[in-house]
């Protein structure tokens, strides 16, 4: 098939199902707010910054009471399907929409509902990746990620006792977005779930079939709201995102 970097559909999808237990929160921790908008307002944000990405497509559960009362629910380039109890089925819901609606060379470019800190020139970045290497035969598809720099530790199994010392020259925390071409990935993902397969990001279900999605070095800040410490540290780091907006 004869593609061209300028008709390239890109299509986005935030799986945010999610209950997000581990931030102790009545609500879902991609529904708290920071600076009066909700984590996943910002980061819906964050993707709709680029003219690439034609429409966002939101996995939520479907007793999800709160989407629906944001303003950004009613704009037209938002699409909502039902989640799954698991990252990867809410992945698939949104990749079975994308595929039946949208043309067979369109790209998924996937992203973590509660990572609302990314900047537009990482992700500018990664949709350079796809127009620059599309034509390789190769290329698959990538995802932003930040070398580890810490010394990291393997622990026994049965404790946390150290087992050794892991050489971390080659190891990379995985971040998001990761884009793929979206009916490949959707068939990757449906095939290493059927063989029971862990599925931890599109990247793994990828690497399963034996791909081997490029690396793509992104700003370490791009962090995921997980934790209840993590609210303030990214309150902080989108405060500094405005402040140099304000100052170009």
């Amino acid at each position: 098939m004869n593609i061209t970097n300028s008709t390239l559909p890109i299509v986005a999808i935030i799986p945010a199902a999610g209950i997000g237990s581990r931030m102790q929160s009545v609500c879902p921790k991609q529904y708290l707010k920071i600076g009066g908008l909700t984590i996943l307002e910002h980061t819906i944000n964050a993707l709709l910054k680029h003219l690439r990405i034609t429409h966002i497509i939101v996995a939520i559960s479907p007793n999800d009471s709160y989407f629906h009362t944001l303003p950004l629910a009613q704009d037209e380039r938002i699409i909502t399907v039902n989640g799954g109890g698991e990252r990867a089925d809410s992945v698939l819901s949104g990749l079975e929409y994308v595929t039946q609606h949208f043309s067979e060379n369109t790209w998924a470019l996937v992203h973590d509902a509660a990572r609302p800190c990314l900047h537009f020139g990482d992700l500018d970045h990664l949709i350079k990746l796809i127009d620059e290497n599309v034509v390789n035969p190769q290329f698959c598809g990538g995802i932003l990620a930040t070398p580890v720099r810490d010394t990291m530790k393997r622990s026994h199994q049965q404790d946390n006792h150290i087992e050794q010392t892991v050489e971390r020259t080659t190891l990379w925390h995985a971040l998001t977005p990761q884009v793929f071409p979206a009916l490949l990935l959707k068939q990757n993902i449906e095939n290493a779930l059927s063989q029971k397969a862990t599925i931890t990001d599109e990247a793994s279900a990828m690497e399963f079939a034996g791909y081997e999605p490029l690396l793509v070095k992104g700003r370490a800040d791009n962090i995921k709201v997980t934790q209840p410490e993590d609210l303030a540290l990214a309150e902080f780091f989108l405060s500094r995102q405005i402040t140099s907006i304000r100052n170009t």
